[in-house]
């Protein structure tokens, strides 16, 4: 499958890769420059993100990039973070979307406007070409500084084969939280009193785990963050209680997850095993699903309660300041070929996140692989019910405590109602320096 995208070089095989074998010497004349790269999902993205950039060097002789993995795009942003501060920052780093705030707030990145002046362009006419729902996290303050790359929502897979075993009509996936609990129960296979199959997982470690929360709050009614202030959380509403009351629930009420917390690599593992029916996870996997479950699988939207709602999720390119004149032009030539209709085009077929350029899709071998691949086309259908990925002030460690709370529901050491207490109080105080530096100061 992979050797028929257009953006791997023809001399660039695994093999090659695999033996350690050494790239042609770069001329002197070309201009060197630092990309880091995260994975967030399963699979082979990191060797493929490589040979990526590999075509790119082998496309000219002005600009050589290299390429290093520096592990989630947690571990990316503080690397990149680090290393702008010890004054040696890559010129280009591929950050989680709702990163870019802490990036822009530690004056640390360029606007893209003055490149796209450079180009006779601007930024809304840049955006135009991309999907609304990516717009937000790429900018701050109305000011562009990001270009959106892979990008995710959240979607539902399900194990065809599985509903038919369990009686449920294997196209009909369940749409809405109540749907959920009927089909999941059903779903649940026990050998005595051992769980041999669940009929639901989803990732629950920190970061990963907030994304899909601020999923299930949104599709209850709320909202998990304020989208134009960076200084409010919403962890104490009632829909986000309603939502962690709902994990509570699919745990230890209905029995239809573990009550013990899931990692995404544990959740994928069981998925192709058979041990879990049905899970929720990033569009970003559908390649790695669509590479290893070795039965009939569906994909659907995430199931809403009082309505369908998901936030976009995924990574965009930036560039960091204090680079030369050289280096900068190279950074906005490997940023513009990288985020082209053509190569996200590319990296969304072989990867399963949506390409967040509309052209993307007017393509003639993406219209192809859709109608080989309708499942591909699911995360698309869903991004009119997208919202913005929760970022605010130091989202790292505001993402924590609210972490902390869904997995000690899980694990039924608290009950909803009092970690959502808790992790408001925590994030309120994490979020204090930041509100009383700006506007009217709170106590």
């Amino acid at each position: 499958m992979f050797a028929k995208q257009k953006f791997i070089a023809a001399a660039l095989s695994g093999a090659l890769l695999a033996s350690g074998a050494l790239l042609p010497s770069v001329a002197s004349a070309q201009e060197d420059i630092k990309f880091y790269f995260p994975t967030s999902v399963q699979g082979r993205l990191a060797l493929i993100m490589k040979e990526v950039v590999n075509e790119y060097n082998s496309s000219q002789d002005k600009v050589h990039v290299t390429a290093v993995y520096t592990g989630s795009y947690a571990e990316t942003g503080i690397k990149a973070s680090a290393a702008m501060e010890a004054g040696n920052p890559p010129a280009v780093a591929m950050v989680g979307a709702n990163n870019v705030l802490d990036f822009v707030q530690k004056n640390q990145i360029e606007p893209i406007a003055g490149f796209l002046a450079e180009d006779g362009s601007t930024a809304t006419q840049f955006l135009a070409d991309f999907w609304p729902g990516v717009h937000a996290n790429a900018m701050v303050n109305g000011d562009l500084y990001a270009v959106p790359f892979q990008n995710s929502t959240p979607i539902l897979f399900y194990n065809k084969e599985a509903f038919a075993e369990a009686g449920l009509d294997p196209e009909v996936p369940p749409a809405n939280w109540k749907e959920l609990i009927e089909m999941g129960q059903k779903l649940v296979k026990k050998d005595g009193d051992q769980v041999v199959r669940y009929g639901l997982e989803f990732p629950q470690q920190v970061g990963y785990g907030n994304w899909i929360l601020q999923g299930f709050v949104m599709a209850n009614g709320g909202q998990y963050y304020n989208t134009e202030y960076p200084g409010e959380v919403y962890y104490d509403s009632p829909a986000t209680r309603g939502a962690l009351q709902f994990y509570d629930d699919l745990a230890h009420k209905y029995g239809i997850m573990p009550d013990t917390v899931t990692p995404s690599s544990q959740v994928a593992t069981d998925f192709f095993s058979g041990r879990a029916a049905m899970m929720v996870s990033s569009t970003g996997g559908l390649g790695n699903v669509r590479d290893n479950a070795q039965f009939d699988y569906g994909v659907a939207f995430v199931p809403g309660n009082v309505r369908n709602a998901v936030p976009v999720g995924g990574a965009s390119m930036v560039i960091f300041k204090g680079q030369s004149d050289a280096q900068r032009a190279a950074a906005w030539d490997f940023v513009s070929w990288i985020t082209s209709a053509e190569q996200l085009g590319a990296w969304s077929r072989v990867s399963g996140y949506f390409a967040p350029r509309i052209s993307s899709y007017d393509l003639p071998e993406m219209q192809a692989f859709l109608e080989e691949h309708p499942d591909a086309g699911v995360a698309v259908d869903q991004l009119k019910y997208t919202r913005p990925w929760y970022a605010t002030f130091n989202y790292l460690a505001v993402a924590q405590p609210m972490g902390d709370a869904l997995q000690m529901v899980v694990s039924g050491k608290a009950t909803a109602s009092d970690a959502a207490r808790r992790a408001q109080e925590e994030a309120d105080k994490i979020l204090a320096p930041f509100n009383n530096s700006v506007g009217y100061p709170v106590e």
